[in-house]
């Protein structure tokens, strides 16, 4: 990475890596074996918050899927999209997230979403 693809100081900086990670001897690389470790075993611990995140996401989607689906509602919500990747954009700017990777990572999720309505919507309700 270059000092122009330099992360901003804060919410990514080393600031965050220092307050969470202990102290080592410079040059000790058993230290740094087991900080990197450490930070491993951080980012798996976030990966499983995030995948469970996502899915519990989908399945709230699932359930909006099923009451469009009983209650006529059209699946397609232009403006609901809008919403949140507004959303999205603001966070980015609050936080110090590329916009663009939140606006990519939005449209998959969308994209998920979508297909998952479109397969519910299909199927006849079981309601009376």
């Amino acid at each position: 990475m270059n000092s122009e693809q330099s992360r901003p100081s804060g919410a990514f900086g080393t600031e965050a890596v220092a307050r969470d990670v202990p102290s080592a001897v410079p040059g000790s690389g058993e230290d740094a074996q087991r900080i990197l470790q450490l930070l491993r075993d951080e980012l798996d611990g976030l990966d499983r918050t995030l995948l469970e995140t996502v899915r519990r996401r989908l399945d709230c989607c699932c359930r909006i899927g099923l009451h469009k689906r009983d209650h006529a509602i059209p699946m397609m919500q232009p403006h609901r999209i809008g919403v949140v990747q507004e959303r999205a954009a603001t966070f980015a700017a609050e936080h110090g997230v590329s916009p663009v990777f939140l606006r990519a990572l939005y449209e998959l999720i969308i994209t998920e979403t979508c297909r998952l309505e479109d397969e519910i919507i299909g199927v006849p309700s079981t309601t009376a």
